[in-house]
């Protein structure tokens, strides 16, 4: 199962172990199975700290990491490969009390949770989401007794995923009912469980000081911004509600400029860390509601945020991103995770063999179908324009597939469902007029972005789009506040250019403040 580098990599790391583990496996007669049997055996032999005996839990293919006698452990169904190995790796080390890097303060609060907590959590293998999820509520499982987790692959166990109606991943179900879907930091999953998180939280962000630079939003532009305004040693904060942003649901980055090939959640793993190598205050799960501006040059600019706190900064930075825009038709909210999807890559698997439709014409709608022919019956890729819009490398792919067609001058009209989940859509030719149904399973959006800026409006300048405008430089309509990344005008919303513009944005704050008049900064103060 494992290549000689991963094993040589998996034996460093269970060098961490600190506590003898034992690989509890329930295994049936198939195929599945013996892999698993497999992978087990290849982990035991690389650690005397790890031995393998035989379960008889109901789901098999499955197995426990359990430390030796406790019932501290957390189980895996299925084969934890592809993005959740990491997960497997993470709870072998954690059950074997390697401790977590995460918070103290966080790791504390999950020891004190109080009540009886049996999570189950659904993945498919090509989820770049799920291993957040996963690790979690691994972590959690770890360190409370009360709480127990079970890791399924969905993929592998159909007839469950079915009977439970999970059509996207990650699904969270406790003790049996529906918890939440996408996805969660271990933040948000303690704060739902421990309802006075919110009201702590927010009464330490009013207590603070303020900020010279606040930014607002955690993606690539916010992270450069921090990085090169906290290199300048002023005091510097981030508030967001989660660090890394869209880039978080991107699957492969081939054009970040020297890598040759990454993915979203690493990369956006890697640039927290940079960031917190510098005195930045990063406060996540925080959603900014409204901004009041400052009254007078190089006064503070407040921060109004959703759980009722406020910040201010003498200067802020908004780099809040976008989020992928809706179709806008009658039945696409009722059956969001019900067969609309917009999340190829997370959500495909659970489609195999079934027929699906790509809303979209870009580079992005063009690549999800070929993603998805390879794994479902048929793919009707819907384009509102006469032509697609894709990289003429992409459309010569596609139109060598066989099991893809492509609708030109289409507007999808409507979602139809059976009140479970997608049966199909409508669509109206545009050059005849006629309204045609597709009988179909699965429906994924890709039709570009949308600024998250509707908080901003009747603040500072913005375009009918709904992107900031901004100049040369980042600044905005507003003195003392910049802006980068998607959620302005800067044409090209790729990654590098975000991070680029964010370093502008950081840069010129910081000159804005050096060149603020002394006597206008102490009558602010």
């Amino acid at each position: 199962m494992l290549d000689a580098n991963l094993t040589q990599q998996l034996k460093a790391y269970l060098v961490n172990i600190k506590q003898p583990i034992e690989l509890v496996a329930s295994l049936g007669e198939d195929a599945k199975s013996r892999e698993l049997g497999e992978l087990l055996g290849e982990i035991a032999a690389l650690s005397d700290q790890v031995s393998l005996i035989d379960g008889d839990d109901k789901r098999k293919p499955s197995f426990m990491i359990r430390r030796v006698g406790t019932d501290i452990g957390v189980r895996f169904a299925g084969l934890p490969m592809g993005h959740e190995f990491t997960s497997l790796v993470l709870a072998l080390l954690q059950v074997g009390g390697h401790p977590s890097k995460a918070a103290q303060d966080l790791l504390d609060q999950v020891r004190a949770l109080d009540g009886d907590y049996a999570f189950e959590s659904y993945f498919s293998q090509s989820c770049q989401n799920c291993p957040d999820v996963v690790q979690a509520l691994n972590l959690m499982a770890v360190l409370n007794p009360r709480i127990t987790h079970t890791a399924i692959d969905g993929a592998l166990f159909k007839d469950e995923v079915d009977r439970r109606k999970v059509m996207a991943v990650p699904t969270v179900f406790l003790n049996g009912e529906l918890f939440g879907q996408g996805r969660m930091e271990l933040e948000q999953i303690v704060a739902k469980l421990d309802t006075g998180t919110e009201a702590r939280v927010a009464k330490a962000i009013d207590a603070k000081e303020p900020f010279e630079v606040l930014i607002i939003g955690g993606g690539p532009a916010g992270g450069a911004a921090a990085i090169y305004a906290a290199r300048k040693g002023i005091r510097t904060g981030i508030a967001a509600e989660r660090f890394g942003g869209q880039v978080m649901d991107t699957m492969g980055i081939e054009n970040f400029i020297s890598v040759q090939h990454t993915e979203g959640p690493k990369l956006a793993a890697e640039l927290e860390r940079h960031v917190r190598d510098y005195d930045v205050d990063i406060m996540t799960l925080q959603t900014a509601t409204g901004i009041i501006p400052a009254t007078r040059e190089g006064g503070l600019h407040e921060v109004k945020l959703a759980s009722g706190a406020s910040l201010k900064a003498r200067t802020l930075i908004l780099t809040t991103g976008a989020r992928w825009r809706q179709i806008g038709v009658p039945g696409e909210d009722q059956y969001r995770n019900r067969g609309v999807a917009y999340c190829p890559h997370c959500d495909g698997p659970f489609y195999r063999g079934k027929r699906v439709a790509v809303i979209g014409g870009g580079n992005s709608g063009v690549e999800a179908a070929i993603d998805l022919a390879g794994i479902v019956a048929h793919v009707t890729l819907i384009e509102f324009d006469g032509q697609l819009r894709a990289d003429a490398v992409l459309q010569r792919k596609l139109a060598s597939l066989k099991n893809v067609t492509v609708l030109k001058s289409a507007q999808t009209t409507e979602v139809i469902g059976n009140g479970e989940k997608v049966t199909g859509l409508t669509y109206k030719d545009r050059n005849t007029g006629a309204v045609h149904t597709i009988d179909l399973d699965g429906i994924f959006v890709q039709i570009g972005l949308v600024p998250n800026t509707e908080w901003l409006k009747g603040t500072l300048a913005l375009t009918k789009h709904g992107e900031i405008e901004i100049g040369h430089h980042g600044e905005t309509s507003v003195p003392g506040i910049f802006a980068a990344g998607d959620a302005t005008t800067e044409p090209y919303k790729q990654i590098v250019i975000a991070m680029g513009a964010g370093a502008t944005a950081g840069l010129a704050a910081f000159d804005y403040l050096i060149r603020l008049p002394a006597e206008n900064v102490a009558q602010a103060a």
